[in-house]
């Protein structure tokens, strides 16, 4: 869904643009038509404008396609009425670009043929244009900061946790301590244990120097 809108979203752009060149180039009741989907087929809009003369019409068509190519690298599909001049189509699948001699325009009525379109101006589908890529930028905003606050939450708790972790440690180091006492008590008494050995070992034996003295 998103890559459609997007896509969408695209064509717009590239129907802005190409409505400009008609706008510069001087396109007489240039229209933009957005065609309903279960009747367009294929496209989604017809950019319709009107020139007085041959010359005029291949102007604008040859602008157009040039323009698409240069800033968006979009090329049409086909071309068809270059030579005459009388009806230039430039099909870009997406969206297509009649611009007629102005007799032409009204002999074949574009418009009336597309009856469910929705007709804008230029000014008009500008307009529309402009306020959806500012919805679309508030919404990106929005959904960075619903990302950004478990972030922050998770920062801003793990001081707590840590602060809720040190008593822990101190009641252990409490426990511990009786023990570390206990066992230093131990290591005491051996120590004193083992002097005693020592000294009473070393100590000479008594009964072996009265019984030396008896035999003398």
């Amino acid at each position: 869904m998103a890559n459609v809108q997007q896509h969408h979203q695209q064509t717009r752009i590239l129907v802005q643009a190409a409505a400009a060149v008609c706008e510069e180039k001087k396109g007489l009741d240039t229209r933009i038509l957005e065609l309903d989907p279960i009747d367009s087929g294929l496209s989604d809009f017809f950019l319709v404008t009107s020139a007085s003369n041959d010359r005029q019409a291949m102007a604008i068509a040859d602008e157009i396609e040039f323009r698409l190519k240069r800033d968006f690298g979009a090329m049409p599909n086909s071309v068809e009425g270059r030579r005459q001049g009388e009806w230039v189509l430039l099909d870009y699948v997406d969206f297509v670009v009649h611009v007629f001699l102005t007799e032409r325009r009204a002999f074949y009525d574009i418009e009336r043929l597309r009856k469910s379109a929705r007709p804008l101006t230029p000014a008009e589908f500008d307009a529309e244009l402009t306020a959806t890529l500012a919805a679309k930028t508030v919404a990106v905003r929005k959904k960075a900061v619903a990302k950004a606050k478990p972030a922050a939450a998770k920062a801003a708790a793990a001081p707590k946790a840590k602060k809720a972790a040190a008593p822990k440690t101190k009641k252990a180091a409490k426990k511990a301590a009786p023990a570390r006492k206990a066992a230093a008590k131990k290591a005491v008494v051996k120590k004193a244990v083992a002097k005693k050995s020592a000294a009473k070992k070393a100590a000479p034996r008594k009964p072996a120097a009265k019984k030396a003295a008896r035999r003398s």
